[in-house]
């Protein structure tokens, strides 16, 4: 399967990642100046262009400009990597300060579902929204976090502190939080609805473990 980056006009990361195992550099108006200051030319470049003039665009980079208001230039680029024939989008920049930016991206996600597999990272997590059935890897000691969007039915875990067996998820009422995995593989499954699991981009000390635990 392909694989994307994406970068979108919300905080940057700390550091890039490497930008070698994708087929292509996208980004958003906004975020281009970014990846400019790190020494990186994207190859692909998709907005309205109302916070950076296209004038500014080096004349490698494709420009693909769009008007339309009645959706963010975030939707803008997934529907352009979509129609290059890509199946999964890394995506950096989605959160940031202003948190109607963070949800909207967040349903944006939720619109491609179907269409793209996308993955966002930012300095401390990774996040998507899950299927059915997720296998995570990798993952002993690092915090793991399910959020339902807003329902999950019938949500069963492996490999976590505090098992799920059955439990329906609600964000008006029962979410599940700041909890951590206890093996290098956590399984995860849920009925109906929508799950968005985070994964630390850190593991928990020996000493934040056992204080979790004692308290809990």
């Amino acid at each position: 399967m392909q694989k994307a980056f994406l970068l979108i006009n919300g905080n940057p990361p700390e550091n890039l990642p490497s930008l070698k195992k994708y087929g292509k550099i996208y980004c958003t108006d906004g975020a281009y100046a970014h990846l400019i200051e790190n020494h990186v030319l994207p190859d692909v470049v998709v907005g309205d262009f109302d916070s950076f003039p296209v004038g500014s665009i080096s004349k490698e980079v494709k420009v693909i400009e769009n008007l339309d208001q009645d959706y963010t230039d975030f939707y803008k680029c997934l529907e352009v990597i979509k129609q290059a024939g890509y199946d999964m989008v890394d995506v950096y920049g989605s959160t940031g300060t202003e948190h109607d930016h963070f949800l909207g991206n967040l349903t944006t996600a939720l619109m491609f579902k179907e269409k793209l597999q996308l993955t966002f990272y930012d300095d401390y997590s990774k996040f998507f929204f899950s299927e059915k059935h997720a296998k995570l890897q990798n993952v002993k000691n690092r915090i793991i976090s399910l959020y339902p969007f807003p329902k999950a039915t019938g949500v069963q875990s492996k490999g976590l502190f505090y098992p799920l067996n059955g439990m329906n998820l609600d964000m008006t009422s029962k979410i599940g939080t700041r909890n951590h995995a206890i093996k290098d593989e956590v399984e995860i499954t849920y009925e109906e609805g929508e799950l968005l699991l985070f994964i630390s981009q850190y593991t928990l000390s020996r000493e934040e473990i056992s204080y979790k635990n004692k308290i809990n």
